[in-house]
C-alpha cells in the first residue's frame, strides 16, 4: 500500500501539472477560441459534481467504487484544480451582477470551508491521540454521567465517617457544574490548561484542611477531574469535526442548485455555444 506521504507527493505534483496545464492553455487559447468560456464552464461543473459525488460515496461504503481513502484524495486534489479552473472561468476577474457575485461567493465559501475541513481533519486526530484514547462521540454523554455519580458519591460517602462536610460543600459549589456538562470549550480549542489549573489548585489548597479520609477521597475526585477534562477535550474536538460538515454540505449543495440555474440563464439568453 502506498504511503500517505507518497500519496501526497503523487497528489500535489498532479494538482500542480493540471493547474498550470489548464493556465497555460487558456492564455494560449482564449484569444483564438472566443467562445472557450463554455468549454470551461462544462469541465467546471463535472468537476464539481464528481467532488459531490464524494458525499454519496461515504453513504454508500459496500459498493465496489474504489477505497473510501482514494475518493478522499481525489476529493482533496480535485478541489484545488476546480479552484483554478473557476479562476479561469472568470477571465481571472471580479463577477459583476448580483447572480453572478452570489455564485462566486457560494463557491469561495465552499472552497474555504473545505480548507478549513482538510486542516481539522489533519491536525484533530493527531491532537486527540496525543490526550489518549478516543472515546466515540455518541457515548460521550453516559461516560460523563458516570463520573459525575462517582465523584458525587465520593464528595458524600465520607460524610458520615468524617462528621464533616467540607468536601460535600467544595464539591457542590466547584465541581457539581463542571461535572454536570460540557465545559471549557474554546480553551480546549486553544489547547489551554488554564481553566483545569485553577481548579486543581483549588483542590490542592482544601487539601490542607483536611482529614485522612477526606484527602484521600479528595484525590480521587482530582483523578475524576482529570478524566472529565480529557473527556471535555475529544468532545469539543469531535464536535468541530462533525459540525464542520454541517456547514460544507450545505453550501455544497447550494453552490450546485446556483450553477444549474447559471447555466440554464446562459443558454436561455446566449442561444448556446456553437
Amino acid at each position: 500500500m502506498m504511503s500517505f506521504a507518497t500519496r501526497r507527493w503523487i497528489g500535489r505534483s498532479i494538482v500542480v501539472l493540471c493547474s498550470a496545464a489548464a493556465v497555460a492553455g487558456y492564455f494560449h487559447f482564449q484569444p483564438r477560441v472566443p467562445r472557450l468560456v463554455f468549454l470551461t464552464g462544462w469541465i467546471l461543473f463535472g468537476l464539481m459534481l464528481l467532488l459531490t459525488a464524494y458525499n454519496a460515496r461515504k453513504k454508500l461504503p459496500f459498493l465496489p467504487l474504489l477505497s473510501s481513502q482514494t475518493w478522499l484524495d481525489f476529493h482533496v486534489y480535485a478541489g484545488w484544480v476546480t479552484a483554478v479552473l473557476f479562476c479561469i472561468h472568470l477571465n481571472f476577474r471580479i463577477p459583476t451582477g448580483w447572480f453572478e457575485s452570489v455564485l462566486a461567493a457560494l463557491f469561495l465559501l465552499v472552497t474555504l470551508s473545505g480548507i478549513a475541513g482538510l486542516v481539522l481533519s489533519r491536525t484533530i486526530p493527531k491532537r486527540l491521540t496525543l490526550r489518549g484514547g478516543e472515546v466515540l462521540f455518541e457515548r460521550i454523554p453516559s461516560v460523563r454521567l458516570r463520573l459525575q455519580n462517582e465523584a458525587e458519591a465520593l464528595a458524600h460517602k465520607i460524610v458520615p465517617d468524617t462528621k464533616s462536610t467540607i468536601v460535600a460543600e467544595f464539591y457542590a459549589q466547584h465541581l457539581h457544574g463542571f461535572f454536570s456538562g460540557r465545559r471549557n470549550f474554546w480553551p480546549h480549542m486553544v489547547e489551554s490548561r488554564r481553566p483545569l489549573n485553577t481548579l486543581l489548585a483549588q483542590i490542592d489548597d482544601l487539601n490542607r484542611y483536611l482529614g485522612e479520609k477526606e484527602r484521600e477521597a479528595l484525590g480521587k475526585i482530582s483523578k475524576l477531574v482529570h478524566q472529565k477534562d480529557g473527556l471535555d477535550y475529544h468532545e469539543a474536538l469531535q464536535w468541530i469535526l462533525k459540525s464542520w460538515l454541517f456547514i460544507h454540505i450545505p453550501l455544497t449543495y447550494s453552490l450546485l442548485i446556483f450553477t444549474f440555474v447559471h447555466i440554464v440563464l446562459v443558454f436561455a439568453f446566449s442561444g448556446g455555444a456553437p
